[in-house]
This record gives structure tokens, C-alpha cells and sequence, in this order.
């Protein structure tokens, strides 16, 4: 890009605007569209397929522009987070009536992969998961978010080999690490997320956590000595703020999962397991599609959950049958399932709510 003040003013605007949001796609409104102009309507036009047309010019020559329709812009950013692209979205907050030149405008939200909460960008009967690692040689900490619904996990690896593990398992949509591990996650690069190494100061995240949860420490969590846990969890919640520009109150505790009460299932055996997806990248005949019968969004994602991390428990293996084994015996699945299909997506319904 060129400097401002070889531009109108309205292309002044939009290039201050962009030049604080350098790493995402800019929807710029302009009435009924959002244009995006430079390096950022090359990208637009080549990943969602829509026109590559040109406005004024820069150094004599045209400036690259390509837009979308306000009113079906849901469809395009799901196409582009579902490519791992962020996106800002800027628009107009000013009165064009009493505007002296161009009228006001402003970011009033950023969309990232993995900090979705809008209902239309997700896909209801899966988790759409934020997840951060912290690295300390060859031991790993994990902290998952969905924000969308309030989970808030963390865990310690001591191999790579159960990071990826847990990886496969979470299929996260997007991944913040260290700029200077991303290596070891070379099959992850499109939901990789670099951030610089500060971001993971074990001090500042332990101030945070405790500051987001009105706590002296992380005791009462469980992950008071998980330091790595802690690090990661840290860069996740301060990433997820910066994006929402809200505190999060949905994210109310951290659990901790322990990696030994569960089975680890490597990345190809879950693949040959065809427990969610067939080998022919499909969802029929699959563990999930023939065991699924639940009739909320929330007990699709739970009973996911529970396929794609089979525990170790017996007594929490056999509290999970003998509830199955009443309803039966009973004979009321029937009528709670009636009872249950008008609720709607409660978990993330709340969560719209508290960020309103």
C-alpha cells in the first residue's frame, strides 16, 4: 500500500483502519456491501470466487477492490474462517446525513476460527475449539475453549506424541503457539496461529486467570502446579478477550483433564476406527452416525465428546450405563426425547446472552 495522503479521503480512511488490523481481511462497509481493497481483495476474490474489479487509483494505477452483499455476507466469512482466515468486520457508525466527508466507521468485531459465537457460523453439533500450547522441551500444555459454550479445559502432555494425539481427537479450528515451535505442527499450518512468546509468561497468565476468576490462586481449579497448563490457558484467554473486546463471563471455572484417565487413541487408529468419519472422509456408517440418537445440539456434542474420548472409569463407565439402563427399563426415552427437541441450542443460547 501507498501513503494515505496520496488518496481520497474515504481510501484514507480505510487504509488507517486496515493498518490497525494488518493480518486480517478488512470488510469495509460501503452501503449495501462490504468491499475489500489492495492485497486483501486479491485474496477475497481468489478464496470466495467473486469478482476482481478495480476503484481509483494508487500511484497511477487502478487499486484492486472486490465485495460481497451486506445482507449475504454470513455465507462468505463461513466460507473463509472455515479456510482459517480472520476476518474484521468494519461499519459505518456515523450519520451520512451530518457526515463532512466520509462518514464514520469503525471495527466492531473480529472473527476468528476458533472464537466464533454467532449461531450462523457454527455448526451445531460440533464443538468449535480454541486451543493454545505452551512447550517446555519435550512436555506440552493444552488449554481448550469453546466460547461459544463455556467449556474451559487444560491439561500437561509429556510427549509430543499425546499432543498430537489429543489434537486428532479435539480438531481444533484454531491453534495459538509460539512462533518459534510451529514446526512441530506442520499438519496443522492452517489453523496455526502464531503468536510471540511473551504471550506465554507464566507470571502475567497466572495474573490473568486468577484476575478473570476473582481468585488469589488456581488451587481450587486443580491446576495451581500445572505451570505449563497455566502458560497456555493464559495466551488463550487474553487472545479471546482481545478478540471479543469483552471479558467472557461465560467462561466461569477451568477443568483439568488428566491424560491417564482416558484412552489414547493415536492418529491413525482413530482414522481406521472410523468413529466419526469413514475412510472414504464421510459421516455414514460411522460409530457417531449409528449411535447418535440424541435430539439436541448439546447431547450431538456430548455424545461426541464422550465417543472420540473413551475413559478409563469404571465407576463413571458404569453410571453412564445404568442411567441409559432406567431410561429402558422404564420406557420413557421416548417422551423425554419429545420434551427435550423444541429446547434448542441452550449451552450457546446462554452464552449470546451473557456477551449481550
Amino acid at each position: 500500500m501507498t501513503e494515505k495522503t496520496n488518496h481520497t479521503p474515504m481510501m484514507q480512511q480505510y487504509l488507517r483502519i486496515k493498518a490497525e488490523h494488518p493480518e486480517l481481511l478488512l470488510f469495509y462497509r460501503m452501503g449495501d456491501f462490504y468491499e475489500l481493497f489492495f492485497d486483501d481483495a486479491h485474496k477475497a476474490a481468489e478464496l470466495l470466487d467473486i469478482t476482481l474489479t478495480a476503484r481509483g487509483n494508487s500511484n497511477g494505477a487502478p487499486i484492486p477492490m472486490a465485495g460481497v452483499p451486506y445482507h449475504a455476507a454470513e455465507g462468505y466469512l463461513a466460507r473463509l474462517l472455515k479456510g482459517g482466515v480472520a476476518v474484521a468486520i468494519c461499519e459505518q457508525i456515523g450519520d451520512p446525513a451530518t457526515s463532512k466527508g466520509p462518514v464514520e466507521r469503525k471495527v466492531v468485531r473480529v472473527l476468528t476460527p476458533g472464537t466464533l459465537t454467532d449461531e450462523a457460523l457454527l455448526d451445531s453439533k460440533q464443538e468449535n475449539l480454541l486451543v493454545a500450547i505452551a512447550r517446555q522441551k519435550d512436555q506440552y500444555g493444552l488449554a481448550v475453549a469453546e466460547i461459544s459454550s463455556g467449556r474451559f479445559d487444560v491439561c500437561q502432555h509429556q510427549s509430543l506424541a499425546d499432543l498430537l494425539a489429543d489434537l486428532a481427537r479435539l480438531q481444533p479450528a484454531e491453534i495459538l503457539i509460539d512462533d518459534s515451535h510451529g514446526d512441530t505442527l506442520n499438519s496443522y499450518n492452517k489453523q496455526l496461529k502464531f503468536v510471540p512468546e511473551w504471550h506465554f509468561g507464566l507470571d502475567a497468565a497466572r495474573r490473568r486467570l486468577c484476575e478473570h476468576f476473582g481468585t488469589t490462586d488456581l488451587k481450587g481449579f486443580g491446576c495451581d502446579d500445572l505451570p505449563l497448563a497455566i502458560m497456555a490457558a493464559g495466551c488463550l484467554l487474553n487472545y479471546a478477550q482481545q478478540t471479543h473486546r469483552t471479558a467472557l463471563p461465560q467462561l466461569r471455572k477451568i477443568s483439568v483433564e488428566t491424560p491417564a484417565d482416558s484412552i489414547r487413541i493415536d492418529p491413525q487408529s482413530r482414522r481406521n476406527l472410523e468413529l466419526e468419519q469413514n475412510l472414504s472422509g464421510g459421516r455414514e456408517n460411522t460409530l457417531l452416525s449409528v449411535l447418535d440418537n440424541t435430539v439436541t445440539p448439546m447431547g450431538t456434542r456430548l455424545l461426541r465428546r464422550w465417543l472420540l474420548q473413551p475413559k478409563r472409569d469404571l465407576t463413571t463407565l458404569q453410571q453412564r450405563q445404568g442411567a441409559i439402563g432406567n431410561l429402558i427399563e422404564q420406557d420413557v426415552i421416548a417422551t423425554i426425547q419429545t420434551l427435550l427437541k423444541p429446547l434448542g441450542d441452550i449451552e450457546r443460547i446462554v452464552t449470546r446472552v451473557a456477551l449481550s
